[in-house]
């Protein structure tokens, strides 16, 4: 019972710190392929000490290349994700970016050939009229929509992308390991890229390098790392599903920090969003 309870803490702890991502990339306000480079950057040299400290064994080389190729496909989702925060509402952006589960289903129907359940139809369904509330129907008719909301919308497909390509390697190696060889391949991906676009890493100010320490240490490292416990003590599908809050977390904190609001039309469409993704996540309880 004591560790349950405390596996719940974790969880609330993790989704409190993973909810204010959105809020530490406005208040960075630079480019996506800087704030991505940095929240990895500078999460790396702790969980690489643990790693370390811990003497885990090196994967096998095929789990090597997923891991790698799983820490690409999350820098692309963040770089996506932190440019359209500066394009759209911190929460428009992360309730979009939430809809990753969706594409997980459907990536396991087209490539893993699995059968999905009516369940998963009707939350796909739901998600994708809350998304044309959320972008607007005009915009849909006419082709013109906020860059912000394409680029959460994309950052849903590379995390899903991510998911399903490190399927394996998560289930064979623990989440110290997982962890620490993803963000550092993601890392090394994005300062080369930086280099390559010749954007600036460095003449911050003080703000901006606390905003960047917070999305690093706090939102990154301990939020997943909480997250990651609370999944060794609870149900998977518990879990997955809790881990919606984290749109509530930033709706809520945007509105006094960053002095955002919410139309009707993004208050429904986010809540027929959740309602779907709730439906997806829990199709296979």
């Amino acid at each position: 019972m004591k560790q349950t309870r405390l596996a719940y803490a974790a969880l609330v702890l993790g989704i409190l710190c993973i909810g204010c991502s959105a809020l530490f990339v406005k208040i960075a306000a630079l480019p996506g392929t800087v704030s991505a480079f940095y929240r990895l950057a500078l999460a790396a040299p702790p969980l690489l000490v643990a790693w370390a400290v811990a003497r885990k064994p090196m994967p096998a080389r095929h789990d090597l290349g997923l891991m790698a190729a799983g820490g690409a496909l999350f820098a692309a989702d963040l770089v996506f994700w932190n440019s359209g925060l500066l394009l759209t509402s911190a929460a428009t952006a992360t309730l979009l970016a939430n809809n990753a589960p969706i594409w997980v289903g459907l990536g396991a129907l087209f490539f893993f050939r699995e059968r999905l359940a009516p369940r998963f139809w009707f939350g796909l369904t739901l998600s994708l009229v809350g998304m044309t509330l959320i972008v607007g129907a005009v915009g849909i008719r006419q082709l013109q929509f906020n860059h912000g909301d394409l680029l959460s919308i994309a950052a849903s497909m590379f995390y899903a992308a991510y998911l399903l390509t490190t399927q394996k390697a998560r289930v064979a190696n623990d989440t110290l390991t997982f962890m620490t060889v993803s963000v550092v391949a993601g890392a090394a991906l994005l300062w080369v890229v930086n280099l390559a676009l010749g954007v600036p890493l460095t003449g911050f100010s003080a703000r901006t390098w606390w905003a960047l320490t917070g999305l690093a240490l706090l939102s990154h490292l301990v939020g997943w790392l909480a997250i990651n416990y609370a999944l060794g003590h609870l149900k998977a599908s518990a879990v997955s599903v809790s881990l919606l809050g984290q749109a509530v977390v930033t709706a809520l904190l945007s509105i006094p920090i960053l002095g955002e609001t919410l139309g009707w039309s993004q208050t429904v469409g986010g809540l027929l969003v959740l309602s779907g993704i709730y439906l997806v996540n829990s199709r296979k309880k």
